[in-house]
């Protein structure tokens, strides 16, 4: 497999194959909790992705020379530093975005996704290989979590990405906790017979 044919490889597993939220479902907490709207869900999974992108890179240049009885609180410290970033650059720059997100963006350090791709994949691969890992993973978290605020928006409020498309209400129960769970459930069932037939 040449070079290029890994790098797209690594890159559409992490968007289809290892889809963190419809296949792993892994980090339901800010899947369920921040994705009362598409812009929502997608600036949590883009927050996500720059953390993995840059985490992964990071303990995959440097996990040789941690101990192995320090690896996973390491990570956590490496996790930890950049998320740090990640907050103090929302609440410069978006920070409206800061705000709805709130508790969720200091809890990217314990999300399971990106402690988890620390674990199985960046410590056993190159820099470059962990990046590209980190860019599909985070991809695939990204428009998991922009589609599922986008049809909560849709149903919940009658609007898409803040723009009102009716002057009647929606449904809340889709902006509340039970509507999270439904929709997650039906995207799950079509994303899983969809790519089991491609």
């Amino acid at each position: 497999m040449s070079a290029k044919n890994k790098s797209l490889s690594l890159i559409i597993d992490g968007i289809i194959k290892n889809n963190p939220t419809f296949v792993l479902v892994l980090g339901m907490c800010p899947t369920l909790g921040t994705t009362t709207s598409a812009l929502n869900g997608m600036g949590m999974g883009l927050a996500t992705m720059f953390v993995l992108v840059l985490s992964n890179m990071a303990i995959s240049a440097t996990a040789r020379f941690i101990p192995d009885k320090v690896r996973i609180p390491s990570y956590i410290v490496i996790i930890a530093t950049f998320v740090t970033l990640v907050q103090f650059l929302l609440q410069a720059y978006l920070p409206s975005l800061y705000d709805t997100l709130g508790l969720f963006i200091p809890l990217i350090v314990v999300n399971c996704i990106v402690l988890g791709r620390a674990e199985a994949f960046a410590n056993k691969h190159t820099v470059g290989e962990s990046a590209l890992d980190g860019i599909g993973i985070g991809l695939g978290f990204t428009l998991a979590l922009t589609a599922l605020g986008l049809v909560r928006e849709i149903l919940g409020s009658g609007s898409a990405f803040g723009w009102h498309f009716t002057s009647s209400d929606g449904m809340l129960a889709f902006v509340l906790a039970p509507g999270a769970f439904l929709v997650l459930g039906y995207l799950m069932v079509i994303f899983n017979k969809l790519t089991k037939k491609a």
